[in-house]
């Protein structure tokens, strides 16, 4: 090789190392910001990029999650609480200022999030409206923001729920929260929130299950594909993902004979 051509290599292979310093190729970390169009996932992740980011400080219905709306009716509140976050947004480019890894949700981000044009993060609106609650001890950047949710029975406090947290591990015996929860009726509000067949959420027909032979490898749960030997046999999932992302961030690993279907 000429010292001409070994030069050239030699610059260029300096200038992807400055890039990727420099965060040019998509990296991040804590005390970075990313400002993208954004993609919403759920009721508190949000996509920029190749990025997902968790808003930092609340946890949002999951877009399986039941909840009861202030008829006594069932309510599909994930898929609502992703709604309202995407009605924030609009069409709108996002700032999200990363505050480090979530190391419960596989290689997501947290962060706080704000949409173009607006003063208030869209986490402390999302909790303010009722569609989020403040994750436990709850943050100074929202803890005003829930009371005065909790208070004034906005969005999901007018009804009865369980936090996100335990319907994610299926703890049927947690609190109840929201001012249509009834103590004579406990049992039957909880076959509601926790049924026995969860309704698949649009779009979403990735099997999820509780297993305690799960946490052998960290899980709480394994998850079947369209395609997979398990898949059909898996009749009553605790749980619906969109995606192998979404279910390897909530802590499920993939059936052992389970390929992706060609």
């Amino acid at each position: 090789m000429s010292f001409r051509k070994s030069f050239a290599s030699a610059r260029a292979f300096a200038f992807v190392c400055f890039l990727a310093l420099s965060g040019f190729l998509g990296t991040t970390g804590p005390g970075s910001a990313l400002t993208a169009t954004a993609t919403v996932r759920d009721g508190n992740a949000i996509q920029l990029g190749d990025v997902t980011y968790r808003l930092d400080g609340i946890d949002a219905p999951e877009l399986d999650q039941v909840c009861i709306d202030d008829h006594a009716d069932p309510s599909t509140c994930g898929i609502e609480a992703r709604d309202q976050l995407a009605k924030l947004i609009g069409k709108r480019s996002v700032r999200c200022d990363d505050v480090g890894p979530e190391k419960s949700f596989g290689k997501r981000h947290r962060a706080i999030c704000t949409a173009e044009g607006d003063k208030t993060s869209l986490n402390e609106q999302l909790v303010k409206l009722g569609y989020a609650i403040a994750r436990e001890p709850p943050k100074a950047n929202v803890k005003s923001a829930a009371a005065d949710a909790k208070s004034t029975s906005a969005g999901i406090w007018k009804g009865c729920f369980v936090a996100p947290q335990e319907f994610r591990t299926g703890k049927k015996d947690g609190a109840l929260l929201g001012a249509a929860c009834r103590a004579d009726r406990d049992k039957e509000i909880r076959a509601v929130l926790f049924p026995e067949d969860l309704t698949m959420p649009p779009s979403c027909g990735i099997k999820g299950k509780l297993a305690v032979r799960a946490r052998v490898t960290g899980n709480i749960g394994i998850y079947h594909l369209r395609g997979c030997p398990s898949y059909p046999a898996t009749t009553k999932p605790d749980r619906w993902f969109c995606s192998e992302d979404d279910a390897q961030a909530a802590g499920f690993r993939k059936a052992y004979n389970c390929r992706r279907p060609k």
